[in-house]
C-alpha cells in the first residue's frame, strides 16, 4: 500500500526522535525554568465571540506554496489587529516550510498566546515547544498511542504548557477524553487523504463535553463556516489557508469573529 501524507510526515519525525540523544530530564528542567506562558486555553475561554486561532502557514503538502512572501512578525500583528485570540505557527520545515524562528518572531511581535503546530511524537517535543516559547503544544490522537497521549498530557501539565488534542472521529475523541484532554480540536481535514469534510466538526460538536474548550480545525472558508461551527457549539476555529491567501488578512480574521 502506498504511503500517505501522514505516514511520510510521521516517519520523518519519528526518525528524528529516534536519533535524539538529549536527556529528557535536562529538557524538563529547562522547560520548567522558562518564563510563565501566556495562557492559551485562558485566552480562548475569555473570548466573548467565536475565538480565532490564526495560523501562520507558508505551504502545505496538498496545496503547495500558499504565500511565499509572508513575514511572521508582520502577519502576527495583522492577526492581532483583526481580533485573533491566539496564534498557531507551523514549525515543521520539510512539509510545511515552517521553523522555530517563525514561531519566535511571530510571538515576539504580538501579545497573543501561540500554539506550536507540529507533529509531536516524543516527550522531548513537548519540552522543546515550551523551551522555544510556545504556549500550547499540538497532540494528534491519530499519531499517538493511548499511553503516549496520556503521558504527553501529563508532561505538558508538568512543564506548564497547554495541549490541544486533535481528533478526527468519535473513537479518537473517547480516547482523548479518557486521557484527560481539556482542549479538543476536531480536524475537518483527513490527515490520510488531506480532503476536507465540513460536516465532521458539525457532527462531533455536541459529543464534546461542555467542560472542554472546543476547536474546529482546517477547511474554514469564511463567515458562513464560522457561523455554522459556532452554532454547533465550538468555542474557537483554527484557520490558516483561508487567512494567508486573503486580500486583507486583518479583515478576514475579523469576519470570523462571530457572536
Amino acid at each position: 500500500m502506498a504511503a500517505t501524507y501522514l505516514d511520510a510526515i510521521l516517519a520523518h519525525h519519528r526518525e528524528r526522535a529516534a536519533a535524539d540523544k538529549r536527556s529528557l530530564d535536562v529538557l524538563v528542567d529547562q522547560a520548567r525554568a522558562c518564563v510563565p506562558p501566556r495562557g492559551f486555553i485562558t485566552a480562548l475561554r475569555n473570548t466573548p465571540h467565536l475565538a480565532v486561532i490564526s495560523e501562520f502557514k507558508r505551504k502545505s503538502p496538498s496545496k503547495g506554496v500558499l504565500n511565499a512572501n509572508m513575514q511572521p512578525d508582520v502577519v502576527a500583528r495583522l492577526y492581532q489587529a483583526g481580533g485573533a485570540s491566539c496564534l498557531s505557527v507551523l514549525t515543521d520545515a520539510p512539509h510545511f516550510g515552517g521553523s522555530v524562528d517563525d514561531l519566535q518572531q511571530a510571538r515576539s511581535a504580538c501579545e497573543l498566546p501561540v500554539l506550536r503546530k507540529d507533529f509531536t511524537v516524543d516527550p522531548r517535543d513537548v519540552c522543546d515547544a515550551r523551551i522555544m516559547g510556545a504556549d500550547c503544544v499540538l497532540l494528534i490522537a491519530a499519531a499517538l498511542s493511548k499511553t503516549q497521549l496520556s503521558e504527553f498530557l501529563y508532561l505538558a501539565h508538568h512543564v506548564d504548557i497547554d495541549a490541544l488534542v486533535e481528533v478526527h472521529d468519535e473513537s479518537e475523541l473517547a480516547v482523548a477524553l479518557e486521557c484527560g484532554a481539556s482542549l479538543v480540536g476536531v480536524n475537518q481535514r483527513d490527515l490520510v487523504t488531506f480532503s476536507v469534510d465540513h460536516e465532521r466538526a458539525v457532527r462531533m460538536g455536541s459529543a464534546i463535553p461542555a467542560a472542554c474548550v472546543k476547536v474546529a480545525e482546517s477547511g474554514v472558508r469564511g463567515r458562513a463556516d464560522a457561523e455554522s461551527l459556532r452554532a454547533a457549539g465550538y468555542d474557537a476555529v483554527l484557520v490558516g489557508e483561508h487567512l494567508v491567501t486573503s486580500a486583507s488578512i486583518t479583515d478576514a480574521v475579523t469576519e470570523l469573529c462571530v457572536p
